[in-house]
């Protein structure tokens, strides 16, 4: 698991807030070469393609990440933002972050002291717009930095920590991103007739309209969506989470092809893949639900790899779970691909 953690850490480092995802999509076009045909779409997706004669299978994960938009420069020297993506609010006081101004600079989001708050203020979390970005600058010069719309994005330590478990920044979802990267490398030396569609997406923090342009470019017959979801934590129901460490959840719900989900689930019984359910009554909430209604509609599956601390700094998953995911996606490309070697 060394190699994986060493890659999903440099998979982390690449800057791509949601509607400026330039840096990671070259990244990302670099690795994708190495196993099909790449080229970009006109909103900015990642799409690779491999011609076989068989089912058309797309893979999808999302290459941005969540921060913040600077709104305005203060006269003091400070930012003020607003939210790019659904960023977690309630952990912002005082976290460092980095300004993708003209140059590349860090930052504090500023903190009251709690000898200064009032009982009542000191029980909820500032609103984001209330807060301020210390980058250690005068006005004059913060505003020869720092535009308004430039990008901001969460700065926290990428830490390797017990039971091939890492914490850091963006894993959402470039895990998701890892594990397609993982099974087109298990599906190398195997043999299929399928023809495959990878499709590293856009903007998926802030509504999913790369896989609504991804979904219709590719018209595949079926697809996977990769992404995260909740893991089991102290305060968190149990019912709609799943364990870390267990294996990739397979979601089952009404936007999703049950036969798929059903057979992902016996494919994973009888290749001894961890696996567990993922149940949902209505949409996924991940680019699934866009990639199921783009043109003439997709057959589409969903798994989702175990996370903690979804949108903060310090998300958590377990290495095993990528694992889990690329070679469950493999098998049932080789098994659709009509030989299963593995």
């Amino acid at each position: 698991m060394e190699l994986l953690s060493k890659r999903i850490f440099s998979l982390c480092s690449e800057f791509g807030a949601s509607g400026n995802e330039k840096d990671v999509s070259e990244f990302l076009t670099k690795k994708l070469s190495k196993h099909m045909s790449v080229k970009k779409d006109n909103l900015g997706n990642v799409i690779g393609e491999s011609f076989g004669n068989g089912v058309h299978i797309a893979l999808d994960a999302h290459m941005d990440q969540i921060g913040f938009i600077v709104v305005s420069v203060e006269d003091d020297g400070f930012l003020k933002v607003t939210p790019c993506g659904g960023i977690d609010k309630r952990v912002l006081a005082a976290h460092e972050v980095t300004v993708w101004g003209k140059d590349k600079i860090f930052g504090v989001i500023t903190s009251t002291p709690p000898h200064l708050v009032k009982d009542e203020d000191g029980k909820k979390a500032s609103e984001i717009e209330d807060l301020s970005i210390d980058i250690g600058m005068s006005a004059k010069k913060a505003k020869e930095t720092v535009r308004v719309g430039d990008r901001v994005t969460l700065k926290s330590p990428q830490l390797k920590l017990l039971n091939n478990r890492i914490s850091c920044n963006t894993a959402d979802d470039r895990a998701g991103v890892l594990s397609i990267l993982r099974c087109l490398e298990i599906l190398e030396n195997q043999k299929h007739n399928c023809k495959l569609t990878v499709m590293f997406t856009v903007q998926e923090e802030t509504g999913g309209s790369g896989a609504k342009v991804g979904g219709y470019i590719a018209q595949a017959d079926e697809a996977f969506s990769v992404d995260v979801g909740f893991a089991k934590a102290p305060d968190v129901t149990k019912e709609s989470t799943s364990e870390i460490g267990k294996g990739t959840m397979i979601g089952i719900s009404p936007v999703l092809d049950y036969e798929m989900s059903r057979t992902l689930e016996r494919i994973a019984k009888e290749k001894n893949i961890d696996f567990q359910l993922e149940i949902m009554g209505a949409k996924t909430g991940t680019n699934a639900d866009s990639i199921q209604t783009a043109g003439k509609g997709t057959k589409t599956a969903l798994l989702s790899i175990p996370m903690r601390n979804m949108h903060t700094g310090c998300e958590l998953i377990q290495l095993d779970d990528i694992e889990s995911t690329a070679h469950l996606m493999a098998n049932y490309i080789l098994e659709r691909g009509g030989l299963n070697n593995d």
